[in-house]
């Protein structure tokens, strides 16, 4: 069968999705989406329902075993597992693959000088591109929940929040918006050899988004720009490695230097509509009790 043939296809609804990272923002979203439509769906995750971790292929085989198309969230460290994942994927049957990259994956700097557009996330997505089933590449931004169930949250609870972003923007995507493109690209036609840049509709500075917050809790978070080589010394101070501080500190760059704050078109082509907004994000986020505690 041609990639052509292939591609014109409807994906197999009789065989189990694997989700990998079942239990993180994007992936848990992605499991209850399928399964409100009926999908059997394996949730895999070193502490999910299908063990899978990416250090272990050993624990790889009984998780592909039978499925028809993986939601695959890749591990963030060079070198890249996602190739191996994806020959061993496609050698076992699976017949697509829908990965989650990042934005500005591709672009030299994004991350930082050192950054050479060649990193770990490339690497997934030249893999999944070269594999001959239909593919799907999500690249998102910034996400909204970080700041109500990921690193910015204690700064939000603790009244302070001090990231070395400087007065940047960011269109911050809402991981509910992921999901459901992801789900899109598991489960109808139409999406394969798409790659789709995700963001909200509007760009906020993090003091902009804090403001938002408070808005709606009367919770008001001081927003504290630091230094980058302070931030570094203080995430080590923490106990994290060197080089992992210096990774998280790059990550900020993209909204230091504002090149997360364009608006992209990616889930407006995928969905036909617009992306949720950052004030629908806050609400539902507290309605769900995200600050309180």
């Amino acid at each position: 069968m041609t990639q052509k043939a292939q591609n014109t296809q409807n994906p197999r609804t009789d065989q189990p999705v694997l989700v990998i990272g079942g239990t993180g923002k994007t992936g848990r979203r992605v499991v209850d989406r399928l399964r409100e439509q009926g999908v059997e769906t394996r949730v895999a995750s070193r502490s999910g329902e299908t063990p899978f971790d990416w250090d272990d292929r050993g624990t790889w085989g009984a998780a592909l075993e039978g499925v028809g198309a993986v939601y695959i969230v890749p591990l963030d460290l060079a070198p890249s597992r996602t190739p191996a994942l994806v020959e061993q994927a496609v050698a076992g049957g699976v017949g697509r693959l829908v990965l989650l990259s990042a934005r500005g994956a591709d672009v030299p700097g994004y991350f930082g000088d050192s950054y050479d557009g060649t990193g770990p996330h490339m690497e997934g997505e030249i893999a999944v591109r070269a594999s001959g089933v239909p593919w799907t590449v999500l690249r998102p931004g910034w996400f909204a929940q970080n700041f109500s169930e990921g690193v910015f949250r204690d700064g939000v609870m603790g009244g302070e929040l001090a990231l070395p972003a400087g007065d940047g923007a960011a269109a911050f995507v809402d991981a509910d918006d992921i999901a459901d493109v992801a789900v899109a690209a598991l489960t109808r036609p139409g999406h394969e050899g798409q790659v789709y840049e995700l963001s909200g509709p509007r760009a906020l500075t993090v003091d902009d988004a804090l403001a938002e917050i408070a808005k709606v809790t009367g919770r008001r978070a001081g927003y504290v720009p630091v230094p980058e080589q302070e931030f570094v010394a203080g995430l080590v101070a923490q106990g994290m490695s060197p080089e992992e501080a210096a990774l998280w500190t790059d990550a900020m760059k993209p909204i230091r230097t504002s090149r997360e704050a364009p608006v992209t078109d990616g889930v407006q082509r995928a969905l036909g509509r617009a992306p949720r907004d950052f004030g629908t994000f806050v609400r539902k986020a507290a309605d769900a009790d995200a600050w309180t505690g």
